[in-house]
């Protein structure tokens, strides 16, 4: 089981989760290795643009930024370089960044 699965099965469980992401796609957001915390999504009305997401793309977890959101809703996803990863429904976005360690 990767690290993924067993976080998005604890955040739809309603488990507020510490994991350590590894990569530099959302530096300096975001360092490889840092502690973050990320909480279940309750209501996805809530979510804005810049916001930091454990979401499903295209068939990969990613904990990336919300670039832009429609009507759907349905929302942009992307690392803090430029890349784009492609658009999500709500029910693709697992949990928010609330905070570091």
């Amino acid at each position: 089981m990767s690290w993924a699965t067993q976080a998005k099965q604890q955040l739809r469980a309603g488990e507020t989760i510490s994991i350590r992401p590894r990569g530099h796609s959302m530096v300096p957001l975001i360092q490889s290795g840092e502690l973050v915390i990320i909480a279940p999504v309750d209501d996805v009305s809530t979510l804005r643009k810049g916001d930091i997401v454990l979401v499903r793309v295209s068939g990969s977890d990613y904990l990336h930024l919300i670039k832009a959101i429609r009507p759907g809703p349905r929302f942009q996803i992307g690392n803090n370089r430029g890349g784009i990863n492609g658009w999500a429904g709500a029910e693709q976005i697992f949990g928010r960044l609330v905070g570091k360690g």
